[in-house]
């Protein structure tokens, strides 16, 4: 693990594409008699995500992205932050879906912001937004706009609307149990608690 997040060794490892030659492939595969030899990681989950109480297990994964390693003259690509949008978290995709992207006519996704070059910093809270469904559940009024959005936090259960404007840096918390709606409205700069 420690030579894998050692960013002098591995400076880039967070691809999500990879482009192979096959005669190199092939070549790797005969020699390591048929398996890329790749680090497995090991993450502690549970059976059921949703539910937390579900038995635990472990999930034996491995990154591809470190495969570069096995290939000699092995380069990356670097892309522009502006042109990279990965979605790993729900926090991610509330900001693709938002409209601090927008799809070009050729299918790129790209920020919205003419010469910005990062997408808004999103921290949901993670027992309340930490899968689709539970997102899904909290915008059913339409994605609030991000393209003024440098910050956004959200802690508690909140219901958000396209009606709601975040620019800047934006704190939304509820600290009760019970789902409250933010009122439609532009916040900017500012901390809320509902």
């Amino acid at each position: 693990m420690a030579a894998f997040q050692d960013v002098q060794k591995h400076r880039f490892f967070n691809t999500n594409s990879l482009w192979i030659r096959l005669d190199s492939l092939k070549e790797l595969l005969e020699r390591e008699g048929g398996f890329v030899p790749l680090p497995v990681i090991k993450n502690a989950k549970t059976v059921d995500p949703r539910n937390k109480n579900s038995p635990p297990v472990i999930q034996l994964e491995t990154a591809m992205g470190a495969a570069i390693e096995c290939f000699n003259d092995a380069g990356a690509i670097v892309v522009p932050r502006n042109r990279f949008a990965p979605v790993k978290t729900t926090s991610d995709l509330l900001a693709v879906r938002s409209d601090a992207y927008t799809l070009t006519e050729d299918f790129r996704i790209e920020l919205t912001t003419p010469g910005a070059t990062q997408p808004p910093t999103i921290e949901l809270d993670s027992n309340e937004y930490k899968l689709v469904e539970q997102l899904d559940a909290k915008v059913p009024g339409g994605v609030p706009s991000l393209k003024d959005c440098a910050e956004l936090k959200i802690r508690g259960p909140i219901l958000l609307s396209g009606n709601n404007r975040f620019r800047g840096k934006v704190s939304v918390t509820n600290t009760g149990k019970s789902l409250r709606e933010l009122p439609a409205g532009t916040y900017e700069n500012q901390e809320v608690e509902l």
